[in-house]
């Protein structure tokens, strides 16, 4: 079957044969069709063009490697009118040659080694067997060494190198490669799901509009494809299916810094409705607004933040692509469903003005917030209150899940908006706040004992 992918894959291989990008790196969503066209089709293709080409092919196991080799060995036995022969003294699966050329396959599993012999053209299909083998430090080693030490030494003056991959962990093959010698490779990914941002003037590579889906070489439709991103959770999807894999534990916010409370221990429901955060001396709403309510901008999201003393705890949250009239209606709602949430934080920018203009008369404490410093640099700065368990979110919440995958993925994930949203929250409680109190303490000091000597004070008001 072919495919937009599956094309454009073609593309890369002729592409490769011809010079133009000898080393290649194809990451793509599982079974839909890259190891047949990368380990059976071309090696074919390959041979017929030139049959002294000398190819490896090389996978996490050997059998599986084996299985290519025998299959494409099978092929130009079963295809006589391709005027090529199986030597008869090589014919085996795993190393064969073709009769009256130096051309041929050798086969080998990322443990094995290859023969003496030069290598024209080298395919590393699926390095990694699973998640278990990518998360192994020691495996993930292996195969770096594998390519350093073995597969690299034996590879021909202008040879071709095709790894082709599902993407299992920031540090697999592809991440390596990319990551030590980026220069020598070109990278393709085809993500499952379109990403790309239409404001920022992003495109997608197979011209697709945002959140569509890839045409499937297995005739996934759209409820299956829906079905895979639910049962692959987020990690999952985001490595296998969009070929953007994260840190297991998570990069700048690791996933067992946050601290959870039960339903019930910080806010209740009274009697009319609304809901009441226990003993917080501070709640806020905060606002990310989206540019606008495409499948490919970012979401609106709204949450509600208690603070006491250094303890902030997350209450409740909306997440969502929203028109601009249904972003004012959600303000208004969650404003009704905490009122004891008076300060309303909007990040000043994307839809945040007109919400602001708009909501004025109706919304009373909006705080337009002007972010300065980068999205990386104000999650940096919070993450330090993360780390020491300062911040508790509702361990039953439906979407919790969803908002500590975001934060473990941060900046590597296509959504960021919960990450934008909670450095918001925790700026203006814990930086913010505390900074602000601890300040007006010391003014309070000073003015209780205002002739008291100064010898041993280190601020002052004159000094800053």
């Amino acid at each position: 079957m072919q495919t937009p992918a599956l094309e454009l894959l073609d593309e890369a291989l002729v592409d490769a044969y011809e010079g133009r990008q000898p080393w290649l790196i194809w990451t793509m969503p599982p079974q839909e069709g890259k190891s047949v066209r990368v380990s059976r089709t071309f090696p074919l293709w390959l041979l017929i063009q030139n049959p002294n080409l000398r190819i490896a092919i090389v996978s996490y196991a050997d059998a599986l490697a084996r299985r290519w080799g025998r299959t494409v060995r099978n092929d130009v036995r079963e295809h006589t009118e391709l005027g090529l022969t199986v030597r008869a003294d090589t014919g085996a699966a795993n190393e064969w040659q073709l009769e009256g050329y130096d051309g041929g396959i050798i086969t080998t599993g990322i443990t094995g080694g290859l023969t003496g012999r030069p290598v024209d053209v080298l395919i590393i299909d699926d390095p990694f067997k699973d998640q278990k083998d990518a998360d192994s430090e020691t495996m993930r080693e292996t195969v770096k060494e594998f390519w350093r030490t073995t597969a690299s030494s034996r590879l021909s003056e202008n040879a071709i190198v095709i790894v082709v991959q599902t993407r299992w962990h920031e540090d697999d093959l592809a991440g390596y490669l990319m990551r030590e010698h980026s220069e020598d490779w070109h990278l393709i990914n085809i993500p499952a799901q379109a990403e790309h941002r239409l404001e920022l003037g992003e495109t997608d590579i197979l011209g697709r509009e945002p959140g569509d889906y890839m045409v499937s070489a297995r005739n996934r439709t759209h409820a299956g494809w829906e079905r895979r991103k639910r049962n692959a959770g987020s990690r999952g999807w985001n490595a296998l299916y969009q070929g953007r894999p994260a840190p297991q534990e998570g990069g700048i916010f690791k996933r067992h810094w946050w601290r959870y409370y039960s339903h019930g221990m910080r806010a209740v429901q009274r009697s009319d409705g609304t809901w009441h955060a226990v003993g917080a001396t501070t709640v806020i709403q905060v606002w990310d607004m989206s540019f606008k309510d495409t499948d490919g901008s970012d979401y609106v999201v709204g949450t509600v933040w208690a603070a006491r003393g250094t303890r902030v705890w997350l209450l409740d949250l909306v997440r969502a692509r929203m028109a601009f009239t249904e972003t004012c209606q959600a303000v208004i709602a969650l404003s009704a469903k905490w009122p004891q949430a008076r300060r309303k934080i909007i990040e000043d920018k994307a839809n945040g003005p007109a919400v602001i203009s708009q909501l004025r008369e109706k919304v009373g404490g909006i705080v337009p917030f002007t972010p300065v410093d980068s999205k990386l640099a104000r999650a940096q700065a919070v993450a330090p209150f993360v780390e020491a368990g300062d911040v508790e979110l509702p361990e039953d919440a439906p979407w919790v899940q969803d908002f500590v995958d975001e934060h473990a993925s941060f900046p590597n994930a296509a959504n960021d908006d919960q990450v934008d949203n909670s450095s918001m929250a925790l700026h203006r409680l814990l930086i913010e706040r505390i900074g602000n109190e601890f300040m007006d303490e010391l003014l309070r000091e000073q003015k209780s004992a205002p002739d008291a000597p100064n010898s041993g004070a280190w601020w002052s008001p004159q000094s800053g």
